[in-house]
């Protein structure tokens, strides 16, 4: 048995992927599915702020895509936004403060939806979530989990949607985070009655030291019949990733910034 560290690559089967959004631009991006077999249920990655150093790269999304095909027969899709760029390359566009992200969400959901991946949920992280209230309410859309939601660019009308919807949302809150803490997460998320607001002790919006929790409350809820928490050992093949590329844009460039 070997131990699931912060580069540890489980089996999977990885493609690269390339989104074309209504308004013409082409995104790039991934797709892990399970090596062997089918999923259960597919992550559609809505990651934080580019202008501030967030990508489909970033940690949490991409040790996601690194572990839960293996671990919990969970796809994970992960693309740049527009104007974002990461290993994997730059999306065509710029940035268009939650406006014309529209497009990318949509063009990810209409990408899922063609390769007929099961069971969709959106995921956004600070930014994302923003791009996941605001645009995730699509007809295939199981639900969304929300990681670290500021709720900076979303309104009331978006959440009054959800309200309104029905479908199941999550938050996960950190203790200590940088823009919205447990009690007011709390007290904004009472005005949609089916939202779970879950507050994580002691982590900060970054999430760095507490990945594996996250990872284990989107299994719980993409593929509740996964035992958790998921295994930190891994008996079978395991590849290295070289984080080096990632190191300056985890934690030094999103310092004080927001997201």
């Amino acid at each position: 048995m070997k131990k699931i560290t912060g580069s540890s690559v489980l089996p999977a089967r990885r493609e690269d992927i390339e989104l074309t959004t209504a308004d013409g631009l082409t995104l790039v991006g991934e797709l892990a599915l399970p090596a062997d077999r089918a999923p259960v249920a597919t992550m559609i990655c809505l990651h934080p702020l580019p202008t501030h150093g967030g990508m489909m790269d970033s940690q949490v999304f991409r040790k996601a895509a690194h572990r839960l095909p293996a671990l919990a027969d969970i796809a994970v899709l992960r693309f740049n936004t527009r104007g974002t760029e990461s290993v994997r390359g730059r999306s065509e566009g710029e940035f268009d403060q939650a406006v014309g992200e529209r497009f990318d969400v949509a063009a990810a959901i209409e990408y899922a939806e063609f390769a007929e991946l099961p069971n969709l949920w959106i995921v956004g992280w600070s930014f994302g979530t923003d791009l996941a209230l605001m645009y995730g309410l699509e007809p295939d859309v199981a639900g969304a989990i929300l990681l670290s939601p500021p709720l900076r660019f979303s309104a009331p009308e978006h959440l009054a949607a959800w309200a309104q919807d029905g479908r199941p949302l999550t938050a996960l809150v950190p203790e200590f985070d940088d823009y919205l803490r447990p009690a007011e997460a709390r007290e904004r998320f009472a005005a949609v009655p089916q939202a779970e607001v879950v507050a994580v002790d002691g982590a900060k919006h970054l999430w760095v030291g507490d990945t594996e929790r996250v990872l284990d409350e989107i299994v719980a809820r993409l593929n509740p019949a996964v035992a958790l928490p998921l295994p930190r050992e891994w008996d079978g093949p395991m590849e290295r990733a070289d984080s080096s590329a990632y190191a300056d844009r985890t934690t030094a460039v999103f310092k004080d910034k927001p997201r």
